[in-house]
């Protein structure tokens, strides 16, 4: 009997740990989004470190890439590289792509410092108040995260933390994407 209790109790983790992730069809899952694959990009300004603003309705017809993060954020850290060599500098060039990184919670002067430290060229966006943040996830989840919206405005890929075979999932949609008119 306590065997068959154990094996039970495997198959319930293992189905709560497989529930957590991102489906396929774009299910909504538990890592903290209020937005899911096929919603359509909330509508939202911001304004870049460099004082230029960009409109949800500047992706129309573009590929884009939030990714949200803050210089407190080891995780982020980490990940930044990763999207600076294997997505900016591969994408830099076309004009139906844009990729913001989006600091929440910080001050300008933190946000430029924080953009040097990290070497990186794409461009930051202000977030007080985490109110973009909030348009995506619930507050209280934690900022290392990645929108992927398509050419129509909808959500495409939601990503939690940096993980290796997620990365590659990411920049693989990228590309499928980018290659549809």
């Amino acid at each position: 009997m306590k065997k068959y209790l154990f094996i039970f109790l495997l198959l319930a983790l293992n189905n709560s740990l497989i529930a957590q992730q991102q489906t396929p069809t774009g299910e909504l899952d538990n890592r903290g989004y209020l937005v899911k694959v096929g919603d359509p990009c909330p509508s939202f300004t911001m304004t870049l470190a460099d004082g230029r603003t960009l409109s949800s309705k500047d992706f129309i017809g573009k590929v884009v890439m939030l990714q949200f993060t803050a210089s407190w954020c080891i995780v982020c850290k980490r990940e930044m590289p990763h999207i600076e060599h294997d997505i900016q500098q591969l994408y830099k060039d076309r004009n139906d792509f844009i990729l913001v990184g989006i600091d929440r919670d910080e001050p300008l002067d933190k946000v430029q410092t924080f953009a040097k430290e990290m070497n990186i060229t794409y461009p930051l966006a202000l977030d007080p108040g985490a109110e973009l943040f909030q348009l995506f996830a619930q507050k209280e989840a934690g900022v290392t995260r990645n929108i992927i919206i398509g050419r129509d405005g909808k959500i495409i890929y939601l990503t939690r933390l940096f993980e290796e075979q997620e990365f590659e999932s990411m920049k693989k949609v990228i590309a499928d994407a980018l290659a549809k008119p």
